[in-house]
């Protein structure tokens, strides 16, 4: 089974590179208030003439709102785009104008400071919520070197916010469909006592990898690679979350506080529990930010 079999979601932009700079062209004339006011008319029109829009935003909506009418749902896909598309200008404003137009709040930075003070390196597991784009510029909130397991996906156009302004990546980047799917590198780092950035809600490998969970009334398909890797290392896992609080506000908060034994297993239904546990507080999130999860793609169908 190759990776295009094992992957449904893809991480390329709907928009051309042309509509890019638009909107980048908007952040320099009048920052957030302007190009957030010509989003409102773009995502409208997507919505409403794209049903390839409506369709990508139906497979989350209709579990989280299972009772919702075709009007409602129309409506909360326009909701969902459009805090898909701010989240998008957030971090292009971080790249653009600077992450000091942001105020970034930080629920549970003493005990994630702890973990890290253990020594054994942590695995921050994060999700496609909230701003987690504009929330990693505030990574020197933790006083550790952070290693970013991400996956950029050929003819991709969307910019980290660091390329704005062609500036290094803060962050070391490690290839998740490198060698081994980068777990050396992953070892190595958390072996230093640094921190590893995953994420814990798309499937990036081989269905081998991956548990089914119940997340939203129905199971859905979960990769168990941060489990395996911190079962391997000793290293604690830290469920971490981004959200938007207001224009200029984010938040960070660390959701769960997640250990794994060392010496687990490698089989799927041995991690199961630990997966279950981030599951249970991405559906918590999900519960009090409904339309700040980004995951266009049918999580509920197994290829």
């Amino acid at each position: 089974m190759n990776k295009k079999e094992t992957r449904q979601w893809t991480s390329r932009s709907i928009g051309s590179t042309f509509q890019h700079k638009i909107f980048y062209a908007l952040i320099r004339m009048g920052g957030w208030r302007l190009s957030y006011f010509v989003l409102r008319f773009v995502v409208f029109y997507y919505v409403l003439f794209r049903p390839s829009v409506r369709q990508r935003c139906r497979y989350y909506l209709s579990h989280r709102f299972p009772d919702e009418n075709p009007l409602q749902m129309l409506l909360n896909s326009y909701r969902l785009s459009l805090e898909l598309g701010k989240a998008l200008i957030d971090r292009a404003i971080v790249g653009i104008l600077g992450p000091k137009k942001f105020s970034i709040t930080f629920d549970g930075k003493d005990a994630l400071q702890d973990l890290i003070a253990e020594g054994k390196g942590v695995i921050l597991l994060i999700a496609h919520v909230g701003t987690w784009q504009a929330a990693i510029s505030a990574q020197g909130l933790l006083n550790v070197k952070i290693n970013m397991v991400i996956h950029r996906e050929e003819g991709d156009i969307d910019r980290q916010y660091f390329e704005h302004q062609s500036l290094e990546p803060p962050y070391r980047i490690i290839n998740p469909e490198g060698y081994l799917g980068g777990s050396l590198e992953m070892l190595e780092a958390l072996k230093k006592g640094e921190a590893l950035c995953m994420m814990g809600d798309r499937v990036m490998g081989n269905l081998k990898n991956t548990v089914g969970v119940k997340f939203l009334g129905e199971e859905a398909i979960f990769p168990f690679s941060a489990m395996k890797i911190a079962s391997a290392s000793g290293a604690p896992i830290a469920v971490l979350f981004s959200y938007k609080k207001g224009t200029t506000e984010c938040g960070l908060r660390l959701a769960k506080i997640i250990r794994v034994p060392m010496g687990v297993g490698r089989q799927g239904k041995e991690f199961l529990p630990y997966v279950r546990e981030f599951v249970q507080s991405l559906e918590a999130f999900t519960m009090e930010y409904p339309f700040q999860f980004f995951n266009f793609y049918d999580m509920w169908k197994r290829p």
